[in-house]
């Protein structure tokens, strides 16, 4: 098989938007690294067993999707709370498929939700937990740290190679008034912003994009009744969507047509 003209990594990819996103990044030619960590989230019962089990699938089932209709795909059980992760995933994508040029920061440290007033149920019925020292280590370790640390590793072996196209994409939630109900989830996802951000003015000249996009409420298997009724008052949230509909947003964002969109927020309703 000729190689692909682009490889991506895709963090988070074992289900949800990750694994529509590395599936349509791969229906338009590009080879894809698949990364994911399976793990049950949280033990609150308002928390559909659908989304822990989703959780808990195998990155490989996303890769033999790909192989199977005829593209390259690798799947690696990673923990990026490794900081050692990072170099180690780029190594394995350069060997099996080739240079990367797109990074997908979709990954999520998240385990539940926190707030300043824990103990209140948020808008799916889950019970808050208090913001901790734990919570915080792991949300802001993998949306956060594990992120800058991917894009810093993709920018090195970029700058390196001499090289003049790539593409950066991450995923956010919440926003500049903070996320009541995950607040520490909310911050961490800002922190990310703001990597990206600054990706996108320092690699610019060097070919690169770097956007984010906020998806609307995607359901991946965590969306309940309570969340369906919500977004059909709110004011903020017009559309519960299937993971394909932000892999689309996301795709574009990688090709060509996309290359003077960088430095953004793209906000999915």
């Amino acid at each position: 098989m000729a190689p692909a003209e682009h490889v991506a990594i895709v963090t988070g990819a074992n289900h949800g938007i990750g694994a529509a996103t590395a599936e349509r990044l791969a229906s338009r030619g590009t080879a894809v690294l698949i990364t994911y960590l399976r793990g049950r989230v949280t033990s609150d019962p308002a928390t559909p067993e659908r989304y822990q089990q989703n959780r808990m699938r195998s990155g490989e089932e996303v890769a033999d999707r790909i192989v199977a209709r005829g593209g390259r795909a690798v799947a690696v059980e990673a923990d990026l709370l490794d900081a050692a992760t990072p170099a180690a995933l780029f190594d394995r994508a350069e060997k099996e498929l080739g240079t990367v040029d797109i990074l997908i920061n979709n990954a999520t440290g998240w385990t539940a939700g926190d707030s300043f007033a824990a103990g209140a149920p948020d808008v799916a019925g889950r019970t808050t937990a208090s913001v901790t020292a734990e919570l915080f280590d792991r949300t802001f370790g993998v949306d956060a740290r594990a992120s800058a640390l991917m894009i810093a590793e993709f920018a090195r072996r970029h700058i390196a190679g001499g090289r003049s196209w790539g593409r950066i994409v991450g995923l956010t939630s919440g926003g500049p008034n903070g996320f009541p109900s995950e607040v520490t989830y909310g911050a961490a996802k800002m922190a990310l912003e703001n990597y990206t951000m600054s990706a996108a003015t320092e690699l610019g000249r060097r070919g690169v994009t770097a956007n984010i996009v906020h998806p609307p409420i995607t359901d991946s298997g965590w969306v309940n009744d309570e969340i369906r009724e919500f977004a059909a008052t709110s004011r903020e949230h017009f559309h519960v969507a299937e993971p394909e509909e932000v892999a689309t947003v996301i795709a574009w964002l990688c090709s060509d047509e996309a290359r003077m969109v960088t430095g953004n927020v793209i906000r999915m309703r």
